[in-house]
């Protein structure tokens, strides 16, 4: 044994006395690059929470992901011109150069960028859509709902929660009115 770990004598214990570490056992993240919620200060345990705060989503990441969607299509058009050329050279047709398949996929690019700037979204997106590893798309997307939901039932942007009802005594019930109470009796 060394370091003191694990017992002073497998003698009598029915085991090794082999120590082996928990490989089950999740460490807690530390707080700082990444960590999804802030470090607990002394000041922040008098005070109440300010309530729940949406993650953003990294503006970034997102635009990284439109740019690929982007290069996708793009190249996808580029196969479908190649394709074509090859058929059009066992037809014995006029096959484009490679120069003319660059300039009508660099306009494809051009005309999605502008359409990507331009243009709104495809709408509304469902977080249910995405995939679990697809965690900005799916911010973006409760970001939108929420804020859909927000106009809907009429909430200002500067709605701050009232304060609990455990702090005024009353454990969460509210004192019937007197003219209430006759009525129930």
């Amino acid at each position: 044994m060394s370091s003191n770990v694990g017992l002073s004598t497998p003698r009598g214990s029915g085991t090794s006395g082999y120590v082996q570490r928990n490989s089950a056992f999740l460490k807690p993240r530390a707080a700082g690059f990444g960590a999804p919620y802030p470090p607990v200060s002394s000041s922040s345990i008098d005070k109440p929470s300010s309530g729940f705060k949406q993650r953003q989503p990294d503006k970034q990441i997102l635009e990284h992901d439109r740019m690929r969607a982007i290069e996708v299509k793009v190249l996808e058009e580029r196969e479908r011109l190649e394709e074509e050329n090859e058929d059009r050279e066992k037809d014995k047709k006029m096959p484009l150069a490679e120069e003319e398949i660059d300039e009508k996929c660099d306009a494809l690019r051009k005309k999605l960028m502008k359409e990507m700037e331009d243009g709104p979204d495809e709408g509304p997106k469902e977080r249910r859509q995405f995939k679990s590893y697809q965690v900005h798309e799916q911010a973006e997307a409760k970001m939108q709902e929420s804020e859909r939901l927000r106009k809907a039932l009429g909430i200002k942007e500067d709605w701050e929660r009232p304060e609990s009802r455990e702090k005024d005594g009353s454990g969460g019930r509210r004192e019937l009115a007197p003219s209430s109470r006759r009525s129930r009796e």
